[in-house]
């Protein structure tokens, strides 16, 4: 290996500031300064796109600030093509590029990592190409003689075919490492690049953050192992462990628009540094190789309420009125405002699966370019041809492979009746009000005591019968429930309050039943829920809690899947995946590192980003299904995107059971 100092570069000579960029080396064997004087940086790490000629036997090493693609090169030096040709016939050029097993050109990144005083070489192809093992072996060899031969070099399998085709040669061969290995031992990961300034808080255990929780103010930038989910709104969140995009802290972050990282070990440098109270500037930045802290002065903004406490978030009057309890599959988008946003989408779902969308195919008909439309590749997705019906298909296969648990919704309208029921309750909620009106210290204890009422109040007979009566003729036979929070203020522009109402899982007797729908009404009224939606302006008299009552699907894995690259933004072809075998909960507090994936819903294909807390990556069965979901998560963004963009993409926890998919929720995702 290599160390760092070896690394060290000359100092550019100030007489060539003004000589054009070196578009590319032809054949010649690529040094290390050669290297970084063409290097582009992709997530941290230089590289340098590579083109092999095979029949030439010539190798092409591009500086991707002239060719952003490797395309841009092979249709203008190599091929010489007139203009327009390639654009003209992209899908043609990249299946002989990619695809065709008897391909002319063979395309690679050559990029270089560190790990402490080492150094070495990836080689990667783009993630849709389908080399097998003997292509990879031949590609392996080629570039290991055209490059700096004091740096080891390995192969890094592109996909989930890859990684099975490398499998079966020998190590010693063709040496390799995985997308996850270098995941696993990654310091610094930029969840929500972005800028804040403020107060940098750290909290050497979740001990100190609760004895400290109170202070924190909406300046401060929190800084922990692992940031639990029930944080107030802050400028900015460092994990010094790694976490997942996807977990709720996350979700709030990419809402909340803050800057939010993994920078392992930053504990350590903030006590030596004893950054621990100063004001500091924060920034996340995809390229970068760590977290930015520049210790500042207090500025003067920190005196000043933030701008988001000025942008007050708009909420849809909600109804009150004698409302029934229905079965999810009754419901449309438009009952939120009666049973709360979960409740709508889940029937809106239903609804999909039984009648079918016009705008199962939006995403698809979009121009990409420069594709005309994304409708070839949807075809070959479905396994139909081109010329099918689209639309048919892809309901078809949504509902060959989609499936909601069974349940009901109970309306805003029997809370406010058992609400109303208690004087006490009345009389508490009117004290929280007015603490509320005053901006009164007291407003967290008067939030626990209301909590407090309501778990203890009886549910008046009336309505305790009619939900009996309801579960037992919808739900009789299930021996287990989750009983879910779906409230009016949530999943709202700007607003996404994940995590912050309750769920419960595996209620089975109706004594336990009772008790869980009284807790997730409480919730709406817990110190943290009520302070959130104070700071952005929805008032508690328009705040309401509908419930969920559904059947508990036993699973083999669960976790969130969101319709976009929470890493890459202008990725449009891939959706994040994460999983677990064990509870969907662990996935999004973050109490488990759970499987990471990246699955293409335009040309096919997949990617283990990390395997979390896990041995091994899951099998190949339960790829093929999660292919299968990220598909059928590009098709559901469609039907439910608010524009005509049909680019909103969606956040959906699932579980995979023995007899398919199923969906438990899903809302918009704040990116």
């Amino acid at each position: 290996m290599v160390s760092r100092k070896d690394l060290q570069l000359p100092e550019p000579d100030e007489g060539a500031a003004h000589e054009p960029p070196i578009a590319a080396i032809i054949g010649e064997r690529l040094t290390l300064t050669a290297f970084h004087q063409i290097a582009g940086n992709l997530a941290g790490y230089p590289f340098v796109k590579l083109v092999v000629d095979r029949p030439a036997g010539v190798i092409h090493f591009l500086n991707s600030a002239v060719y952003p693609f490797h395309g841009d090169y092979i249709a203008g030096p190599l091929l010489g093509l007139p203009p327009g040709e390639f654009e003209a016939n992209v899908d043609t050029y990249n299946a002989s590029f990619y695809k065709a097993p008897d391909r002319r050109h063979y395309l690679a990144i050559l990029a270089l990592h560190r790990r402490e005083t080492d150094a070495f070489f990836t080689l990667e192809t783009v993630e849709v190409d389908t080399m097998d093992g003997p292509m990879l072996l031949y590609l392996y060899r080629f570039v290991r003689d055209w490059i700096d031969p004091s740096l080891p070099l390995l192969l890094k399998p592109a996909n989930h075919l890859q990684e099975a085709a490398v499998a079966a040669i020998d190590s010693a061969e063709l040496p390799r490492i995985y997308s996850h290995e270098l995941f696993a031992s990654a310091t610094y990961i930029p969840l929500n690049p972005g800028r804040a300034s403020g107060r940098l808080r750290a909290f050497a255990s979740e001990a100190d953050y609760r004895a400290a929780r109170s202070t924190l103010d909406w300046h401060d930038i929190i800084v922990m192992a692992r940031v639990p989910d029930d944080i107030p709104r802050l400028s900015g969140i460092i994990n010094a462990q790694p976490t997942t995009p996807l977990s709720h802290t996350n979700v709030l972050a990419s809402g909340w628009d803050i800057p939010n990282s993994v920078q392992v070990g930053l504990l350590e440098r903030v006590a030596q540094d004893r950054l621990d109270g100063q004001w500091v500037d924060y920034e996340v930045r995809l390229q970068s190789t760590e977290v930015q802290l520049t210790p500042i002065e207090r500025p003067a903004s920190a005196d000043r309420p933030p701008a988001w406490r000025a942008q007050k978030i708009r909420i849809e009057e909600p109804e009150t009125g004698r409302t029934p309890i229905v079965q999810l599959d009754q419901l449309r988008m438009d009952a939120r405002h009666r049973y709360g946003t979960k409740a709508a989408n889940l029937g809106e779902l239903s609804h999909v699966l039984r009648h079918g969308s016009d705008r199962l195919l939006g995403f698809y008909r979009i121009r990409r370019p420069p594709r005309p439309n994304l409708l070839p590749y949807l075809a070959k997705l479905l396994g139909v041809s081109e010329d099918a019906d689209l639309a048919r298909a892809a309901l078809d296969f949504l509902r060959k492979r989609v499936q909601i648990p069974g349940g009901i919704a109970i309306p805003f309208s029997l809370q406010q009746e058992f609400l109303e029921s208690s004087p006490k309750i009345q009389q508490a909620i009117g004290k929280l009000k007015m603490a509320l009106e005053l901006n009164a210290r007291q407003t967290d204890a008067l939030c626990v005591n209301v909590q407090r009422l309501i778990r203890d109040a009886r549910i008046p007979e009336r309505i305790r019968g009619y939900i009996d009566t309801q579960v037992a003729n919808v739900l009789g036979g299930c021996s287990s429930f989750v009983v879910r929070s779906s409230s009016n203020a949530e999943d709202l522009e700007r607003f996404s309050a994940a995590g912050i109402y309750e769920s419960i899982n595996h209620v089975t007797r109706a004594d336990t039943l009772f008790e869980s729908i009284k807790q997730v009404w409480a919730s709406l009224l817990s110190p943290r829920s009520v302070r959130l939606r104070q700071e952005v302006g929805i008032s508690l008299d328009d705040s309401y809690m509908g419930v969920i009552v559904q059947e508990e699907v036993g699973s083999l894995m669960g976790g969130v899947l969101v319709t976009s690259n929470p890493t890459s933004k202008d990725d449009f072809r891939n959706v994040y995946i994460n999983a677990s075998t064990h509870s969907v909960n662990q996935v999004v507090q973050g109490a488990e590192l759970p499987y990471q994936y990246l699955y293409n819903t335009v040309e096919g294909g997949g990617r283990t980003l990390s395997i979390g807390n896990a041995e091994a990556d899951l099998p190949e069965e339960r790829k093929e299904q999660l292919q299968d979901l990220a598909v059928a998560g590009r098709l559901l963004q469609s039907h439910f995107s608010a524009d005509y963009t049909f680019s909103s993409p969606l956040d959906i926890e699932w579980l995979a059971a023995a007899d398919g998919l199923h969906l438990l929720q899903l809302r918009p995702y704040a990116r």
